[in-house]
This record gives structure tokens, sequence and C-alpha cells, in this order.
């Protein structure tokens, strides 16, 4: 295995763990960081998806004692019980309407000008809503209603376009509809766990061809890279959230994404 690749896939593994549950987009890095390093044909496809993978196992493992606490009170309580009906209201609309459009999207938006544009546009979006006044009744995720749940599962749809971010549209969509913000954050996280996993699923499924046992090793380094990443990331969000809003993230995308349309704007926006 070319050592050069590999260190493309560590390189890329750590950019999907670093953004995946930040309010960034972790679509839109790596859909721009594998244009500028030459790492965007179809291997490069299969790969994000496995690498994605790995940061949602990340998520497993940290929050392992609370799945395994809701699980184990499935039968009895009705907290837990609430809790994934909810998370299934939330998956619905995304998976609905990503299979509807999943085919146009990847055919049509993924490249780096309308990221670049989106990641703008959600930048706006959050110092909005940031400015929003917010009345945060829900302090526990047990505590989310369905009519919440859902709400929050509809803005979970806008991160379908590439470069918007799904923990981005579904932390502000829990803000607007009550969750106090350590809510948000963990509703995210756990409503990442369907979605990503059916996404991954569908997307391997789709691209089984692709899997080669050469690029073993590349995927390896990528997962790896991916899942400790996102450890480190989401222990220090959660301590970030309890102190700080959301607009540093906010004005974030905003400069990166003039930013890129800068660059390719000099390349002659050939992409």
């Amino acid at each position: 295995m070319d050592l050069m690749l590999l260190l493309k896939g560590l390189f890329l593994g750590i950019v999907e763990g670093i953004t995946e549950f930040l309010p960034v987009s972790s679509t839109g890095h790596l859909i721009l960081a594998g244009d500028l390093i030459g790492f965007n044909d179809e291997r490069a496809k299969v790969f994000e998806i496995v690498i994605q993978l790995g940061a949602i196992l990340a998520i497993v493992w940290l929050y392992r004692e609370k799945i395994l606490s809701v699980i184990k009170g499935l039968p009895d309580r009705k907290k837990d019980r609430s809790l994934v009906i909810n998370l299934f209201i939330a998956f619905l609309p995304a998976a609905f309407v990503g299979l509807l459009t999943h085919k146009a999207i990847t055919t049509y938006l993924f490249n780096p000008i309308t990221v670049a544009g989106a990641l703008i546009a959600g930048g706006i979006a959050i110092l909005i809503i940031e400015r929003m006044n917010h009345r945060s009744h829900v302090k526990a995720v047990e505590n989310i209603t369905s009519k919440q749940a859902l709400a929050t599962g509809v803005a979970q749809c806008f991160a379908l376009f590439p470069g918007i971010s799904r923990s981005g549209a579904t932390i502000m969509g829990g803000l607007i509809t009550g969750f106090d913000r350590k809510v948000a954050v963990e509703f995210s996280f756990f409503l990442a766990i369907p979605t990503m996993f059916a996404a991954t699923c569908y997307d391997l499924l789709k691209n089984m061809n692709a899997l080669s046992s050469a690029d073993i090793p590349l995927f390896v380094v990528g997962f790896v890279a991916a899942f400790f990443s996102a450890v480190v990331v989401v222990k220090a969000f959660i301590g970030f959230v309890s102190k700080h809003n959301f607009s540093s993230f906010a004005y974030y995308r905003i400069v990166f994404g003039l930013l890129v349309l800068g660059f390719y704007w000099q390349r002659g926006w050939k992409f």
C-alpha cells in the first residue's frame, strides 16, 4: 500500500472525526479536503462511508452506559420507550426524503462550490437562530415530546444538502423547539446513531462492487483515525456547549466558505 495514500487516509479520517458532530458539516469538509489532496475517485467515496462508521461508533462507545441502560429499561421504563420512539420519529423524515433525493443530491450537489455556499448559508442561519428568544424548557432527552422529535427530524432533512451539517441542523432544530443546549446536542448525538448507520449500510450495499481487499489498510487507518478523533472532539464539545453558544461555529463556517469560494474563483471555478 502506498504510504502517501495511507497518509491521505489518516488525514481524512481525522477530518471526519473532528467535523462529524460539530455544526460545521463533515461531508462538506471531506468533499473539499478530498478535492484538494486529489482523493475524490470512486474508492474515495467508499472510504468516506467507512470512516463515517468509525465516527458514529465513537458515539456508541462514549454513551455505551446510557445506551445499555435504555435497552435494558425498554420492557419496564416508559421514559426509555419514549426516547426510542422519539428517535424513530425523528429518524423518519430524513430517511424518507433521503431515499427520494439521494441520487439527485450525489449527482448535482457534491462539489466544492455548492458546499461553500451551504457553509455560508448555514452559518448565517445559526447566527439568526442564536439571536432568537429561546424558551429552553426541555432539560432531559427523556422529556422530549413526539411533536418536538418530529420537528427535529424535519430539521435534519436540511442536512441532506452537503455543507449544511447534520449535527448543526438537528441542534438548531432542537433549540427552536425548546431543548436546552445540552439536550439539543445529546439528542443530535443519539439521532446520529440510527441515521448514520442506515445511511452507511445503504451506501455500502450500493458500492459493494468498489470494495477491494487491497484497500483494507487504507480503510483501517481512516476508520481508526475517525474513531479516536471523534472521541476527543465529542468530549470537548459537550464541555464547550455548557458555557458557550454556537456563534463561533457560525463565523467559522462563513469565513471558511468565503475562503473556499475565493480559492475556486482563482482556479476558474473548475471542479
